[in-house]
């Protein structure tokens, strides 16, 4: 939001220097991005031309004798065409910086004479962009007087930052008020008059989509007289960025920034019969002020005439019903759309207008008839015309919020102390109306204010107008107890998780949650549900439902530019629905080429092997026990997802039902539909599917337990048929005295006639700590049969010859 200095002055009475403003201004909440004190035009001067002869070798070019108002006359060679005796106009000495050219004068030489400075043109003073001729002043200019300051050009520009909950604030009025309750000036009595008109509207509104339209006010002007708006109305406009057109469409223009009220007019004898505010047929096409043909659909709310759409409601109006040199007979609109639609409406056109910026957010509805009434009067006051009565169609008044506010609410809330009498003053200069006598009063909210809903609301109007300024610093609370734990348990799981991966060697990668629909369909995913309604991007349509899609996709654009071996993982959510409980916290890798975690690439004592299974395997179970899996417990079962290769793949669960993680080489055939080339590895495990571990009655570590006695190791060599999972056979021979046997491992695996057809021999080594005495030969002995046992009993194997 810009304006300047003597707009903002336009509102409020104020002696405040720009300094003290543009403070105050971020001190309320309204914070300055960029202050334009006009300081690059102070330096140029109103100069007159005393003579003017020819330069002795140009024809183009003239000697000037230039009075500065120094007393002495300087030498400046000169091309402009209107250059002359007697002219007055802007003069630039040596040293000053000219911002249409962005060159610093100096002292020089042109064709053999020398120039002490330049006559300076619109253009070169980036006033416009005339450049054919030096700038005329009137002859009563007073010579060596700032020329900015004569013509007005030193009023300074000031830029605010707006939050989307301020629609008060897109108005010149409406920072006056904020400046005026927080002491800095009194705000200017700007009531509107009535604008009587003569005789009913000719052209009848009717609104079929009361939904999109609150309210429609519209009044005709006949005999008016377009041209161009006075000059001080185009040095704003300018100095705010637009720019000037004609006296009717810079009315509307300005009035939006001066009051926040967007406003459209038509010629009225371009519009074919009545006006209807409807929404639009699909496939509706209309040519917008920008010359730019928009295509609109039914969710989108339009004005039109007897031929069709003549304006997009609340974004921009149409090129054929617009005014220009020629018009004569103005329709001036003032109407109310509905927030919501308007931002879906520009943002699906990919429109940006001032008048946009307003509806969406919300204008005051109270001012519609108000601000028609103004620019009706502008109208009159700068283009002449009769104007006739105003019609006014579908408003049904405003209904204002009333908020229950208790004064210790400030306090609560802010830790600032506000008295009740300074609260009630405060809400009073903002326009609220406190009504009440007790420590709890009700506040009714001005109609410009539709960001105001509760209490809390209430309290912020009165903390910034107080001051934030105002807040004393206070000392943190000393806790004599060491603090409990701030993360929860999710964010710590999701860090460990992070940085067990990157121990590993991976690099950590951020990859977008959409992703095109061919792969969020090879993934399990592209549910209707899941289908982005405005995707930033075609091949973005789809919320992601697995992390692989997008690592695969940035490990190929690696090895696209050369750094084929690549290990990459990510730790966030995929998206198995539409609703908060079907979104997962998963942590995924994917390794390619040789990215293995004991080295990559090519090396004198041989190459590196390709990725394989194991590997990700190993990161996958690295992950899980960072976040807290008990990894003793978990099974790991052959097969995974369809995206993975069947015999190279695997399924980590906790129990038969809660599956922990997958992990596997890719299925050729899904690394051929993402376009990619391998070798390519990759794992997902959920880390919100690991369960919380029991609460602990102490914090304190147990005793550490050390055995005095021997340990001893014993081998088994099993026969079991080849389709038996070895860790089946490894968990059996474990779990027969868990006090007694601390690890299964397997050293041998043998197939062939020895062992019979469909067969295998697993050999395990199985480390026995006593704890309690010596085991004698008898302990052995009983210990090996229950394990042969259990075995034989799980696994079906026997005890091989």
């Amino acid at each position: 939001m810009k304006f300047t200095l003597s707009w903002l002055k336009d509102h409020l009475d104020t002696d405040a220097s720009l300094d003290e403003i543009v403070e105050k201004l971020t001190m309320i909440g309204l914070e300055v991005e960029s202050v334009d004190d006009k300081a690059v035009l102070k330096p140029f001067v109103i100069a007159k031309v005393l003579s003017a002869e020819q330069h002795p070798d140009a024809d183009r070019l003239r000697v000037l004798s230039v009075d500065t108002g120094t007393g002495d006359p300087v030498q400046v060679v000169c091309g402009a065409p209107n250059a002359r005796a007697g002219l007055i106009g802007a003069f630039a000495a040596p040293g000053t910086y000219v911002p249409g050219i962005d060159v610093t004068l100096s002292i020089g030489k042109i064709r053999g004479v020398e120039s002490h400075g330049m006559m300076c043109s619109e253009r070169e003073l980036e006033l416009s962009d005339e450049h054919n001729g030096i700038i005329e002043l009137p002859e009563d200019a007073p010579v060596g007087v700032s020329y900015a300051t004569w013509a007005k050009l030193d009023d300074a520009v000031i830029e605010i930052n707006l939050t989307p909950n301020r629609p008060d604030a897109t108005s010149v009025h409406g920072i006056a008020r904020d400046l005026a309750a927080a002491g800095l000036g009194t705000l200017k009595n700007d009531a509107v008059a009535p604008v009587k008109g003569e005789g009913a509207c000719p052209i009848k509104v009717t609104i079929e989509a009361p939904d999109l339209c609150p309210g429609f006010a519209v009044r005709l002007v006949k005999g008016v007289k377009n041209g161009p708006s006075p000059k001080w109305m185009q040095q704003r406009l300018i100095a705010i960025g637009l720019r000037p057109i004609n006296a009717l469409v810079d009315i509307t223009n300005y009035l939006t920034f001066d009051r926040g009220r967007p406003l459209h007019v038509y010629d009225a004898k371009k519009v074919v019969g009545d006006i209807v505010v409807r929404r639009a047929h699909d496939g509706e096409t209309l040519v917008a002020l920008d010359g730019r043909t928009y295509t609109l659909n039914s969710q989108m709310c339009t004005i039109a005439d007897a031929e069709g759409a003549d304006s997009i409601a609340g974004v921009m109006g149409g090129e054929h019903t617009g005014s220009d040199e020629d018009t004569t007979d103005v329709l001036i609109e003032s109407a109310l759309w509905e927030p919501l639609n308007v931002a879906r409406t520009g943002r699906a056109l990919g429109i940006i207008t001032d008048a946009r910026y307003r509806f969406e957010r919300g204008v005051d509805p109270e001012f519609m008839v108000p601000g028609l009434d103004l620019a009706t009067q502008m109208v009159l006051d700068l283009c002449g015309g009769t104007p006739g009565e105003a019609q006014v169609v579908g408003y049904a008044g405003h209904q204002p919020k009333v908020v229950t506010f208790p004064f210790a609410e400030v306090k609560r809330l802010t830790g600032i102390e506000v008295s009740a009498d300074e609260s009630r003053a405060i809400l009073t200069r903002l326009g609220f109306t406190p009504k009440g006598d007790g420590e709890v009063i009700e506040v009714t909210v001005p109609s410009w204010r539709p960001d105001v809903d509760g209490k809390a609301d209430i309290v912020e109007e009165v903390m910034r107008i107080h001051g934030v300024d105002n807040i004393a610093p206070q000392p943190l609370t000393s806790h004599d107890a060491v603090n409990g734990r701030i993360l929860t348990q999710l964010q710590i799981r999701t860090r460990n998780a992070r940085r067990a991966l990157a121990v590993r060697g991976m690099m950590e990668a951020v990859t977008w949650s959409f992703i095109p629909a061919k792969h969020a369909e090879l993934f399990g995913g592209g549910a209707t549900a899941l289908k982005l309604s405005n995707p930033i991007a075609a091949d973005m349509s789809d919320m992601r439902p697995s992390l692989l899609p997008g690592l695969i996709s940035a490990a190929q654009r690696n090895a696209d530019r050369g750094f084929a071996d690549v290990a990459l993982f990510e730790v966030s959510g995929t998206y198995e629905g539409d609703t908060p409980d079907k979104q997962r916290r998963v942590a995924g890798g994917v390794r390619r080429g040789t990215a293995k975690l004991d080295g990559q690439g090519r090396h004198w004592a041989g190459n590196a092997a390709s990725v394989n299974v194991y590997d990700v395997k190993a990161d996958a179970l690295a992950a899980l026990e960072a976040a807290g899996a008990p990894v003793e417990r978990l099974q790991i079962e052959a097969g995974g997802p369809a995206w993975y290769h069947p015999g190279r793949s695997g399924t980590i669960k906790l129990g038969p039902k809660v599956v922990l993680g997958t992990f596997g080489e890719f299925h050729p055939k899904t690394l051929e539909a993402l376009d990619v080339s391998g070798p390519l590895c990759g794992f997902e495990v959920f880390i919100d599917a690991i369960p919380e571990a029991k609460a602990k009655p102490t914090r304190t570590k147990p005793k550490l337990e050390l055995s005095p006695f021997q340990a001893v190791r014993r081998d088994f060599a099993f026969v079991v048929d080849k389709a038996v999972e070895v860790a089946s056979l490894t968990r059996a021979a474990g779990s027969v005295d868990k006090k007694l046997i601390t690890d299964v491992r397997v050293f041998d695996i043998f197939e062939g006639a020895s062992v019979g057809a469909d067969k295998k021999s697993v050999a395990i080594e199985v480390a026995i700590q006593p704890l309690e005495r010596t085991l004698t030969d008898e302990d052995f002995e009983t210990l090996a049969r229950k394990i042969v046992d259990n075995v034989a009993k799980q696994t079906g194997g026997v005890l091989r010859g």
